[in-house]
This record gives structure tokens, sequence and C-alpha cells, in this order.
């Protein structure tokens, strides 16, 4: 099979996993979280955009999501509703606050980059265990970037996505033992594109989505997208020494 065949089996391959899907995307109004909406639109699925910013500002783009749902952190649990709708729900939401250092900075990088990814997965797992058994397990795709191994220029930011990183480690660990899992976890690891958040990323937002909706039919929890190739090395090598730590404990 020549290259570009390939190429051809793989997006016939992806339009047919994702026709019909119901998506939900937080950050969905940020670069990324548009470009996902607009790939996964292509593909046939139905994209809800979770965003914090008035909804009257994204009604126009007719590349982003479907719908828009207004939220703030804090209020997941007003989100059950849209949550159970889902078929994969995607966490890009966060925040950067650069070389702040002051304790406000850091609770709010906290709270909206770690503990409200957190309650989101947590509401998302409840309400998928109490479905009906489906034809597929649903998904939840955390974006902990590669902060989570590398530095990031900002202390803040750095160590909020390492606690959510730690935190997806814990619960991928717990899944695991599941026979027939009903919930799947998965973690975007993504190197600097370019947005709001990052205005010097060397990365296409378009081009990482569409990477990543690729990358998502396989079976692994790491979906990694980046120039550095030390990301490809020790991320893995990172949630194999975290898998042995958390069964250690667990088996006692």
């Amino acid at each position: 099979m020549s290259l570009i065949d390939k190429e051809d089996f793989t997006q016939g391959k992806t339009n047919q996993v994702w026709a019909g899907r119901r998506v939900g995307i937080t950050g969905a109004s940020g670069s990324l979280g548009l470009a996902l909406s607009k790939m996964l639109r292509q593909k046939g699925s139905h994209v809800i955009g979770l965003t914090h910013k008035a909804i009257s500002e994204n009604q126009s783009s007719k590349e982003g999501p479907h719908q828009w749902i207004k939220w703030d952190c804090g209020e997941e649990e007003k989100l059950k509703k849209v949550l159970k709708s889902l078929d994969v729900l995607v966490l890009n939401h966060g925040i950067n606050p650069g070389a702040n250092l002051d304790i406000d900075g850091l609770t709010k990088a906290i709270e909206v980059n770690a503990l409200s990814n957190w309650r989101l997965i947590k509401y998302f797992e409840e309400i998928t265990y109490l479905l009906k058994d489906t034809s597929y397990p649903k998904e939840v795709w955390v974006n902990t970037s590669e902060a989570e191994i590398q530095p990031a220029f900002s202390p803040s930011y750095e160590i909020s996505k390492r606690l959510i990183g730690q935190l997806v480690s814990f619960k991928q660990s717990s899944l695991k033992n599941e026979r027939k899992p009903k919930l799947k976890i998965k973690k975007l690891i993504l190197g600097p594109f370019k947005s709001k958040l990052n205005p010097i990323g060397i990365m296409n937002p378009d081009s990482v989505a569409i990477k990543i909706i690729n990358k998502s039919l396989s079976n692994s929890t790491l979906i990694i997208v980046t120039p550095n190739p030390i990301t490809y090395l020790l991320m893995p090598l990172t949630e194999f020494s975290r898998g042995l730590y958390f069964q250690l404990f667990k088996n006692k």
C-alpha cells in the first residue's frame, strides 16, 4: 500500500469512526478548541462547545461547534445533563498565569487547570456507569500538555498541569483492572501551538487537531503531538512508572 493509499485509508476509517458521534469540548473558543470542532464537524460529528465566554461572540462561526453552552469553573455539576448526551468529552480549557507567583494566581491555576477537569471527569464517569451497555466505550481526552513533564516557563501552569496529569494517571490505572471498561481516558500531550495563551507557538492548531483525531484511533492512552522527540520517550516512561507505583499501593 502506497503512502497516499495509507492516508486515504486512515482518512476513511477516521470519518467512519466519528460520523454521528456527539463530542463536547471545553475551551472550545480557543485556537485548538475551534480547530478540533472544525475537523470533527467535517467528519460528521455533532460538536458541543463549552465556553466561559459570551456565547454571542462565537455564534457567527460556521466551522466551530454546532451548539454553544456557557459555563464557569466551579459549575461543573450544572453540566451533567450535557455530559449524559456525549460520546466523547474533550477537556481543553485552561489558563496560563505566566511568571505570576502570587498565591491567588497559583490557586486559580490549580482550580481551572486541575480541579475543574477532575470534577468533570468524576461526573462523566458516574454518568457513564449508570447508562446501559453501549456499542463502544465513552472517552475523555484531557489536555495536560508537555508541561506535565517539561518546563513551561510558568511555575503555576506547570504545577497545575502536573497535578491533573498525576490524577489522570491514577484514574487510568484504576480503569485498567476492569474487564470491559465503559470509559477510556486519554491524555493529549501537546507541544507549543499558536494560540492566545502561547502566541509564539510553532505548531499550527489545525495541523495539531487533525493529528490528534487520527491518533485517537489507536488504543494508546497517550496522544502525543510535538516536534520534541524527547517527549515521545519521557512521557511513556513517566506513565509506566506511575502505573507501577499506583498498582503497588493498590495491591497492599
